[in-house]
């Protein structure tokens, strides 16, 4: 027993002093400008516990992409990652600027609100706990077949550095099964 407290203790400490994936976080500091996430200083991929990047190509118009990602309610419907998304203001059936959400994702609860908001090319959110800090931005592009989805994640406190640790490929994992998904009601949407 108290081997096992030892190795976990050591373990802790591993995470502790863990740096965030600068590979990852370096390719999204050196896109072009108009590719760029605008991180608040304390999000900032420099400034994180962990961070993940995804993106994906999508033949669909950034109008058809947005109105996608922005109707939040229905992410469960296609999305194996998101449980019980339910708007704050239920006389609002869509994310606005400032809009805050409650929902479950990864085994907790969560309740998130809108920092960034500009149809239809960005959007962030920022998600708070005691032992984590997170911030979502989704980036999209228009390209001459229809568009590029960016969404990075950056993380501060303990637990998102235990996650780095520990779980690194689970979260981007799913952040590419949420772009894929994306990626297919938009194009199915294009084509009918």
């Amino acid at each position: 027993m108290h081997s096992l407290l030892a190795i976990f203790a050591i373990c802790l400490l591993a995470a502790c002093s863990t740096s965030t994936p600068k590979g990852a976080a370096q390719h999204a500091l050196t896109r072009p400008a108009e590719e760029r996430i605008r991180w608040p200083a304390r999000y900032h991929p420099d400034n994180s516990t962990f961070f993940v990047h995804n993106e994906v190509e999508i033949q669909a118009s950034a109008k058809a992409v947005w109105d996608i990602l922005i109707d939040i309610e229905a992410w469960p419907k296609w999305y194996e990652g998101a449980e019980n998304v339910k708007l704050t203001n239920p006389a609002v059936a869509e994310l606005k600027a400032d809009s805050a959400f409650t929902w479950k994702t990864m085994g907790m609860n969560w309740e998130s609100r809108v920092r960034e908001f500009l149809p239809p090319l960005r959007l962030a959110t920022e998600s708070r706990k005691a032992v984590i800090q997170g911030y979502h931005a989704w980036l999209i592009i228009p390209t001459p077949a229809g568009c590029k989805v960016i969404t990075d994640e950056s993380f501060r406190g303990p637990l998102g550095r235990l996650q780095g640790t520990f779980i690194p490929g689970e979260l981007h994992g799913l952040h590419q099964i949420f772009l894929e998904e994306l990626k297919k009601l938009a194009e199915a949407k294009t084509t009918r």
